[in-house]
């Protein structure tokens, strides 16, 4: 007898629909598994065959194969286990067919007869949405699913309980999305003493989208004053918290509730250029798709390997990453906001005012170097972070908190999203030039600077950028002389 069940293969961000047939049929006992299974897939026949003996069902002394269809596509995962069974068992008669048909199905089995969740049932529940079925799955994974409304999610705790619910034996409640986290308290700008100048810069970077570049000796602050960041950016909308969340579960990190809060990812200067950006057999979003919408922090900038670093330049102009493979080719979301630190110099005491540099000028040359022009080209904000003495520590000013700072960006980034539609650190071309609006002494201020700067096309843009951003900051129309000069003290040569 053949039975066929619905279930998905996450492909990227996507729930790729696939058929599991399973036909049991007279023969000497034998299991076949075709379809371009991987280990993890293969090995579903003993995690089936021990969880349905355990559960008190019957496994079938006949012949079985099982096909996941379409068969080009290569399947991973332990999603299948739960579609698998159910199948056997529909084909064995003990599940009506007709009561599998509305469903799509996904679960790992344990070998009691318990269902583990699943990486992915944000992606699951929308390919459901998309064909109109319902969902079946472990109940922790069908708590995430129902994130997605419109769609019917129903968990089981374990195979008996799914077999129970089909056969109309047992009701299952519809999933409910689980009540999402409390904020975390927001860290305050108040924390750090002084760098004032930093500060401003982290301001316009959260109110305009500007990539931030720090410079500073060890223990300056500029740890604290990037983990500050997220709490200045607005909260995501809800379109976005989805687009986030759908991320995050196709990675298979623990989503309790839509991610509401813009991300915050900092990964170690040791990360592997799949971890960064992507990667896999079937690519899985890296790091800086782990940031979308929010803050990528990348510490100890210039220890990053050469090939990870430059491979971030094509996702900070586009807001997305393509990882290619033999297999596939997929397109993950990637508009992050980067901000980066690193020491002056490798022992880190450039220009301390305390301790001395050991460096020779060929190894701070170096050790600039490690950071090419264009990657450096893309920061619209490059500032400096002095460590400051004991002295000057306890005479520091402490200065705004992140509420108020907050309430300045979130204004700024109204006047922004009313004017153009998007935040002036995404604006190019002609939207760029239509929107600044310099006056006369700031046009002529920014041509001379251009000159003497030796400012690439892009860095100029850039300039205007935070130029248009600081003045939206001041409830400005106009972008004056003050608003230029101030974004071109944030251009730094390394």
């Amino acid at each position: 007898m053949l039975a066929q069940v619905r279930s998905y293969a996450l492909f990227g961000l996507d729930a790729v629909p696939v058929t599991v047939e399973v036909d049991v049929s007279p023969g000497l006992p034998s299991y076949a598994l075709v379809g371009l299974p991987d280990k993890a897939v293969e090995e579903s026949r003993e995690r089936v065959r021990a969880a349905l003996k355990n559960a008190g069902f019957p496994y079938p002394q006949a012949r079985v194969v099982v096909n996941l269809a379409p068969a080009e596509l290569r399947k991973e995962g332990s999603q299948f286990d739960l579609p698998i069974a159910l199948g056997l068992l529909a084909a064995q008669g003990v599940v009506p067919l007709e009561a599998l048909s509305p469903f799509a199905l996904a679960g790992e089995l344990g070998l009691d007869g318990s269902l583990r969740p699943v990486p992915g049932a944000v992606n699951l529940a929308l390919g459901a949405l998309a064909e109109g079925k319902k969902l079946l799955l472990p109940l922790e994974s069908a708590k995430e699913a129902a994130l997605v409304e419109g769609v019917e999610v129903y968990g089981a705790r374990s195979l008996q309980e799914a077999v129970a619910f089909l056969k109309g034996e047992e009701a299952l409640a519809e999933a409910r999305p689980e009540e999402a986290p409390e904020a975390v308290e927001a860290l305050d700008l108040r924390d750090v003493k002084g760098q004032a100048k930093a500060k401003r810069a982290l301001e316009i970077a959260a109110a305009g989208f500007h990539h931030l570049l720090m410079v500073g000796s060890p223990g300056s602050g500029k740890t604290m004053l990037a983990r500050r960041l997220p709490f200045l950016l607005p909260p995501l909308s809800r379109e976005e918290a989805l687009e986030v969340t759908r991320i995050h579960s196709a990675a298979g990190k623990p989503v309790r509730g839509l991610v509401k809060a813009p991300p915050f990812r900092a990964p170690h200067h040791t990360v592997s250029y799949a971890g960064l950006i992507g990667g896999g057999a079937i690519p899985k979003p890296g790091e800086v798709s782990l940031a979308h919408r929010g803050v990528l922090f990348l510490d100890e900038f210039p220890e990053f390997s050469r090939e990870a670093l430059e491979a971030l330049r094509q996702p900070l102009e586009d807001g997305v990453v393509t990882v290619a493979r033999a297999r596939a080719s997929l397109t993950f979301p990637a508009r992050f906001l980067l901000v980066a630190a690193m020491n002056p110099c490798p022992c880190g005491w450039h220009g301390d005012p305390e301790r001395p540099c050991t460096c020779t000028p060929a190894a701070q040359r170096r050790y600039a170097a490690r950071i090419s022009g264009p990657l450096l080209d893309r920061f619209d904000l490059v500032v400096e972070v002095p460590r400051l003495t004991p002295e000057e520590l306890a005479r520091a000013p402490e200065g705004e908190g992140t509420e108020a700072v907050r309430e300045r960006v979130l204004r700024a980034r109204e006047r922004m999203l009313a004017r153009q539609g998007r935040p002036n650190g995404l604006l190019s071309g002609r939207a760029l030039r239509e929107h600044a609006r310099l006056t006369p002494p700031a046009q002529a201020l920014l041509q001379e600077a251009a000159k003497r700067m030796l400012l690439s096309a892009r860095s100029y843009d850039r300039v205007l950028r935070v130029a248009r951003t600081v003045a939206d900051l001041l409830g400005e129309e106009r972008v004056g002389e003050a608003h230029v000069a101030e974004a071109l003290a944030y251009r730094r040569a390394l």
